[in-house]
Formats: C-alpha cells, sequence, structure tokens
C-alpha cells in the first residue's frame, strides 16, 4: 500500500475509426494538460520505470538502440547496469517529448507505427491500455525489433480502478437512474498472454503487479489521474458530471477499506530468432514416455525393486 532541440515526426490517427473504444484526439489533450504540469508527482510511472531497469538490467545485454513509449523525463533512472544506449522517445502528444533528454523524438501513436526493423529494445510505459487495436500496436512493435530484440510494456489491467469504477457507476445511477462509461476497459492477464503469442513474440511473459492506493482525499485521486494523462478518454462519452455526483462518488471512495486498486501488467518477449530455444515438432521424440517413466506396456514396473524402486522383483510385476 503506498499511503529540445530534436527531430519531429507526426504520425496521427483520426477520431472517426469505426468501434473505436477511444478517441485518440482525446487522450492527446488529456496528455497534453498533464505535461503543463511537469512538477506533478506521478508515483506510478516512477514504480513502473524502475520496474522497467530491474528486468533490463537481468537480461544482461547491450541495448544499443532503444525506442522508449510514454517514458517522458523518466528515462533518466536507467541505470548502468541496464546497459542502453541510444534512445529515441516516443508519445502520442508531442507536448510530453518537451523534457525528453535525447535528440531524437516522434510523436506517434502505438496503432499508426512509423517505425522500420532497428531496435535491440523497446519499451512502453503506460501507453498501450489507451491502444484502440492492441494485437496490431504489438506486431508493430515486434516487427520493429531486430531479430532477439527485446520487448516490455507495462499497461493497466483488468481490476485498476474498479473501486472509483463503480463509485461513479452507483452516485450517477442515484442521480439519473442510470449511468454511462467513465472508466475505461483493461484487459485481463490471460487475454494479454493470447494477445502477445498473436502479435509474434518469441517466449512471451505476463505478470501481475498489483497497487493498492489509499486517499485521505479521494479528490487526489482525481487531480493523480490527470497529471498522468490518465482521465477518460473513451471514444463514448455520456453527460458530463456534476460537482455533486463527483462528491458522492468521493464519499463511497472513502468509505472503501481497501483503497483504489492499481493493476500494472508486464508484458516482456522477443523479436524471434534461430538462435533462441526452438519447440520440438509433434511427434520427433526419440524416446517413449513408457521408456522415460521405466514402465512396462501392461502397466508393470520394470527393472524395479519393488513398488519404491527397492527390493524384489523379476521386472515383471511378479514377486
Amino acid at each position: 500500500m503506498v499511503t529540445r532541440r530534436g527531430a519531429w515526426h507526426v504520425h496521427f490517427m483520426s477520431d472517426d475509426r469505426p468501434h473505436a473504444i477511444f478517441a485518440p484526439r482525446l487522450r492527446r489533450l488529456r496528455r497534453a494538460r498533464a505535461a503543463r504540469r511537469p512538477d506533478a508527482e506521478r508515483f506510478l510511472n516512477a514504480r513502473v520505470m524502475d520496474d522497467v531497469v530491474d528486468r533490463l538490467e537481468t537480461t544482461q545485454r547491450r541495448f544499443d538502440n532503444a525506442l522508449f513509449v510514454g517514458a517522458d523525463g523518466f528515462t533518466t533512472r536507467l541505470t548502468a547496469a541496464a546497459d542502453v544506449g541510444r534512445i529515441v522517445h516516443v508519445d502520442p502528444e508531442p507536448a510530453r517529448l518537451a523534457g525528453a533528454p535525447a535528440p531524437l523524438r516522434v510523436a506517434a501513436e502505438e496503432d499508426a507505427w512509423p517505425f522500420a526493423r532497428r531496435f535491440h529494445l523497446i519499451v512502453s510505459i503506460l501507453t498501450l491500455h489507451g491502444a484502440n487495436d492492441l494485437v496490431g500496436a504489438l506486431t508493430q512493435m515486434r516487427r520493429s525489433l531486430v531479430p532477439d530484440g527485446f520487448f516490455v510494456a507495462a499497461l493497466f489491467g483488468e481490476e485498476t480502478l474498479s473501486a472509483l469504477r463503480a463509485a461513479l457507476f452507483a452516485a450517477e445511477s442515484a442521480a439519473f437512474g442510470g449511468a454511462s462509461p467513465r472508466v475505461a476497459p483493461f484487459a485481463a492477464v490471460r487475454d494479454l498472454g493470447g494477445a502477445m503469442q498473436r502479435a509474434g513474440f518469441a517466449l512471451p511473459v505476463v505478470d501481475l503487479d498489483t497497487v493498492r492506493v489509499r486517499y485521505d482525499n479521494p479528490l487526489r485521486l482525481f487531480a493523480d489521474l490527470r497529471a498522468m494523462g490518465e482521465t477518460s478518454f473513451l471514444a463514448s462519452r455520456g453527460r458530463p458530471l456534476t460537482r455533486a455526483i463527483i462528491a458522492d462518488a468521493a464519499a463511497r471512495l472513502a468509505a472503501n477499506p481497501d483503497g483504489v486498486r492499481f493493476d500494472v501488467i508486464y508484458l516482456t518477449g522477443w523479436a524471434p530468432a534461430e538462435s533462441q530455444p526452438q519447440p520440438l515438432r509433434p511427434g520427433s521424440g526419440k524416446v517413449s514416455l513408457a521408456d522415460a517413466l521405466r514402465v512396462d506396456v501392461d502397466g508393470s514396473v520394470g527393472d524395479g525393486d519393488g513398488p519404491d524402486g527397492g527390493g524384489g522383483g523379476d521386472g515383471t510385476g511378479k514377486t
């Protein structure tokens, strides 16, 4: 519980795509507003970056060319042991790149990816949950890695802000007899594992870090979400929230003893390469399971000395 210079290339997608869950333009506005408060504390971003650094250190690889998405100035937390060389900084909103220390900055959305295969490392910090086509975004990132390049991403998972979702639903339902979507849907761990496989990553791993935050003043949660650029950017938006509904939801949050939950899901994987371990083809085994277990076809134990492998028996199961 936790109580400028640079080259700019812009690749934006329109908000009029059919069946889009998120509105890219509204998402950029949210992130631009957050960029105007560079001094705001973003404890989750810092926590995630530190976790990513730990993962890079344990790989014991040199990453000459790296691409960081949504990292802002948090790449200053990289250590020498992480062994990251040249960094390209990417964000959906150009204003979020102003503080990036590297000379090359690219404004682009995850599902409008402009990069060719050139990177040894791609890191995404709390952005992929806002992609309208997650599998497509993962696929494009994988294609931007050189063979045996490393990918690591952190994104919000299924139970993130579940208490806020419930509080807003109850408050709005009490006021109007119904509620509009207020909190984005987040993917489950199992779904993200399938997405990594569909995107073509080798050796994919998905794991979960659950963070619970207790706020003395629940309104501070809304300030934290604004600082991260994570207030709602759903394409389908209902009636504006009134102060009375926000106050009611805040009171309901204050009464929740478990605090506010953030599920941070980490995705790691590698671009396929011939040097990586490969699974054997079905039927290519040279030793039968019966031989491996030293069991005769009729189910009796062969060459044993008893039921525990120690004492009489002639190999036929007879005594």
